[in-house]
Order: structure tokens, then C-alpha cells, then sequence
């Protein structure tokens, strides 16, 4: 028995600066017949030939994952033979080989010979990969994403402040009193207490020695901020209770106490989460 072909996805429409539009949540119809043959009008579609190739490439891609990530395109699904993708789209063949490559170094399809493209499982995906994250982060509806991505953040920085309190240096605690002293004295304009407030994490992150896990909470870190609902609703008095939060990380490290410096990061990334979190979406569940 044959696996389903996936529906192809609506052909790139260029604007006026050359920058194609991601597809919305709903942007991707249903249109292959049981034949494999498209069925979808192309004829008013304005081919975006004259655009290079690469720009071409990186909106096919963009595309693709997010028809896989939203489950458009489910696992198990065979993406559309190069040719109706590449009409679809309105890019050659050698494009579309290109975006297909891409899809496959971040875990999202595998391609075989004489069987297709076929979409994998969640597990195998490279979520740490900046497309793959955003487009997860973009459409979290129901903020589970952002809830996962939060408890691996706590656990990363936990673990980076307790290295930094076994083996901080008197210059390194200068370091973290100073930033802690900027977010004090920004407290009374949002973004640059929030701008304070990012130094303060990165400061403790730089400290700790810990490469790998400096870089990963890092780039969940930057992708996370690009979301308006990472960012929230700071209730009333939240500035205040940040920085009683971070002083509580200083003062931890302040004394060399590393269980208690991993409980504070800990506690202050959960609960300031906590805070932002929008209260329509509590409670719900994310399906991956």
C-alpha cells in the first residue's frame, strides 16, 4: 500500500521588495488528486523566477517547515514529487532539490530512493535549529513550546549559577554586581531594565565556563524573545520582584553556595515565567 502524498503548499507570491510572505497557519490547501497531479490553479500566480535562487531556496524552506511543524504535512506523509512542488512554487527543480537537502540536515524529512520524501517524527527533528525553533515558537497556540522551552532553560542556567558559585573569582562577582546595579538603576524604563535583565543571565552564563550549555540556552533564549507571548504581561510590581530574584542568585554566589544558587536561577526563571504567562492559554496542552 502506497503512502499518502501531502498537499502541496501555495506557490510563493513575491512583494514589491522581493521578500516572499510566510504561509499562514491555514495556507496550505489540499491540492493533489489521487493521480498525483495538481489540481490547484496556478494561472494569476506571479513566478518569482527573477528572484535568486538562494532567497528562492530559504522562502521554500521557511515554507515547508512550517506546513511540517503546524502537522500540515504529517509525519509519515510523503512531500509532493520535485516537479509538482517546483510548479507549485514557481522555482526550478534544483531549487526544490536544494530545500528538500535543508529539510533533511534539520531531521525533518528523509529522503529514499524509489520511495519519496517522507516526513519523520517529532523526535527526530532538530529543534535546536533556528527555523525549526521559530516556527515551533510562532505557532505555539497553546504556549506549550514556550513551557518546555522555559523548564530546559531553568535547567541549563540552575546548573550554569551553581558552577559559577563553586568557582567564581572576586573580579567575576564585581562583574555581576555591576549588572545587577544597571538593572536597579533601569527599573524605571521597561526596556532598558529588560535589556539590564538579559546582560545579568548572559553575564552568568559567560561565567560559568560552561560552552555547550551557554550556547544551547542561548538560542532558545534569542528565539524565545522573538515571540510577544514569551515576552507577556508583566504584572504590576514584577520589576520588583526580578530583581529581588536576581539579588537572591547574587547573593548565592556571593557565598560560594551552589545549591542554593541553582534553587534561585531556578526559582526566578520559573516563577518569572509564571508571571508573563497569558492566562487564556493556562492549562492548556501542547500535541506535538
Amino acid at each position: 500500500m502506497s503512502l499518502p502524498r501531502a498537499p502541496l503548499p501555495r506557490p510563493l507570491r513575491p512583494r514589491g521588495d522581493g521578500v516572499e510572505p510566510r504561509a499562514g497557519a491555514g495556507g496550505y490547501a489540499a491540492a493533489m488528486s489521487d493521480t498525483g497531479e495538481a489540481t490547484e490553479s496556478i494561472q494569476n500566480v506571479v513566478l518569482a523566477s527573477r528572484l535568486p535562487s538562494a532567497r528562492l531556496g530559504v522562502a521554500v524552506v521557511s515554507d515547508l517547515v512550517e506546513a511540517i511543524v503546524t502537522g500540515q504535512v504529517g509525519p509519515g506523509s510523503l512531500l509532493p514529487p520535485e516537479g509538482p512542488l517546483a510548479e507549485q512554487f514557481g522555482v526550478s527543480r534544483t531549487v526544490i532539490r536544494e530545500s528538500v537537502k535543508r529539510l533533511e540536515e534539520k531531521g525533518l524529512v528523509t529522503v529514499a530512493q524509489g520511495r519519496g520524501t517522507q516526513v519523520t517524527p517529532f523526535g527526530a527533528w532538530n529543534v535546536l535549529d533556528p527555523v525549526v525553533l521559530s516556527a515551533l515558537i510562532d505557532h505555539d497556540d497553546s504556549l506549550g513550546v514556550l513551557d518546555e522551552l522555559s523548564a530546559v532553560r531553568a535547567s541549563l542556567e540552575s546548573s550554569m549559577a551553581g558552577e559559577v558559585a563553586a568557582a567564581r573569582t572576586e573580579e567575576q562577582l564585581v562583574r555581576l554586581q555591576r549588572s545587577l546595579e544597571v538593572m536597579r538603576a533601569s527599573s524605571k524604563d521597561s526596556d532598558s531594565f529588560r535589556s539590564a535583565d538579559i546582560v545579568f543571565h548572559y553575564t552568568v552564563m559567560e561565567l560559568s565556563g560552561n560552552r555547550l550549555a551557554e550556547n544551547i540556552a542561548k538560542n532558545l533564549f534569542k528565539r524565545a524573545l522573538e515571540s510577544s507571548r514569551y515576552q507577556g504581561i508583566d504584572p504590576e510590581g514584577a520589576f520588583g520582584m526580578t530583581l529581588d530574584e536576581h539579588s537572591n542568585v547574587l547573593k548565592a554566589i556571593e557565598r560560594q553556595d551552589v545549591h542554593a544558587a541553582q534553587a534561585a536561577m531556578r526559582e526566578h526563571i520559573e516563577r518569572a515565567w509564571e508571571r508573563r504567562r497569558l492566562p487564556d492559554h493556562r492549562g492548556a496542552a501542547w500535541d506535538a
